[in-house]
């Protein structure tokens, strides 16, 4: 999952500036060493020497530039990965910590039946935000290596982002209807366990930075003959305009790891950029306006058929 950088570029690249410092060096030297002469050297060679000795000295700072550009990468990485580590280990001690907890009371005394069953539903919240981060981490290294791979099917945009929505509201214990859907009738021809992730994740991100309370909107528009784009809008802050570039990047998250107090790893919407790239379409992000929340924008490809969208709320899914 860490970025494995080859060494063979900034090796080479400062071996080639050591040879050409070394190279102008020499020139220098040589036509001080004949100007001091007696020996009167033809106007040629300076005009020939001239030019070598520019193009060497503007290959010298493109390579110091260069390297500076690779070690801020390197250092920005590095800062990245850091904050990704304390990340995973908040996440992972947290339950962890609460387990252990709760087994000892269990263990060393006897609680009624009705603390036992309130004991076991938020040792169930536990294991549950284990199973997310592992099962998040493990999504990841599938698709770098390309592993999520599927045959496409013919599925129906709407019920795949209804089932996102109404996962993701049991995971934040959110009533159904803070995710509400406007999709038309879309049947897309496409791999449905990326668009899963995908829409599983942006959907996570909408009202784990929403609002108080959040509130989500889901649509869907048509952006051609075979594509369309769903949009996933919150009610949160917003992202600041310089800031939205980086936010697909790997380990990215805003601030400082240690002091925020959402739970996450900075791989979600790294997982949404790869995988809308992976199925032919492209995500965007922009801000709705002071205060009025963050929309982000995939278009897919693969459309079949559409029809006119009905608004409906995530509580609808399977009758609930």
């Amino acid at each position: 999952m860490f970025e494995r950088r080859s060494l063979k570029v900034p090796i080479t690249l400062g071996v080639s500036m050591i040879v050409l410092v070394v190279v102008l060096t020499i020139g220098w030297i040589l036509v001080t060493i004949f100007g001091a002469s007696k020996e009167a050297i033809p106007a040629g060679v300076y005009w020939t020497l001239l030019p070598v000795g520019s193009v060497l000295l503007i290959c010298i700072l493109g390579g110091v530039i260069t390297y500076l550009t690779l070690s801020v990468k390197a250092v920005n990485l590095s800062r990245r990965q850091s904050n990704f580590l304390d990340s995973v280990t908040h996440e992972l001690k947290s339950p962890i910590a609460s387990l252990k907890l709760y087994l000892q009371t269990l263990t060393l005394r006897e609680v009624d039946a009705e603390q036992r069953e309130a004991f076991h539903r938020s040792m169930l919240e536990d294991v549950e935000r284990l199973d997310q981060l592992i099962n998040h981490l493990l999504d990841t290294g599938r698709a770098e290596k390309g592993a999520l791979a599927t045959e496409d099917e013919k599925l129906e945009l709407e019920e795949l982002l209804k089932d996102c929505a109404e996962v993701v509201c049991l995971r934040y214990r959110v009533p159904p209807e803070t995710v509400q859907v406007v999709v038309p009738q879309t049947t897309l021809w496409t791999k449905p366990v990326q668009l899963e992730i995908m829409f599983r994740n942006l959907i996570d991100n909408a009202v784990k930075y929403g609002g108080s309370p959040p509130q989500v909107q889901i649509q869907a528009v048509p952006a051609g003959p075979e594509h369309v784009t769903v949009r996933v809008i919150d009610n949160g802050a917003g992202i600041p305009p310089e800031q939205q570039r980086k936010i697909f990047g790997r380990f990215v998250r805003l601030g400082n790891e240690l002091e925020r107090s959402r739970p996450g790893t900075g791989l979600g919407l790294y997982l949404v950029r790869n995988i809308s790239r992976a199925l032919g379409g492209s995500v965007q992000v922009r801000n709705r306006g002071q205060g009025q929340g963050t929309e982000f924008a995939v278009t897919l490809k693969g459309v079949i058929s559409q029809e006119p969208a009905v608004e409906t709320s995530s509580d609808s899914v399977r009758g609930t």
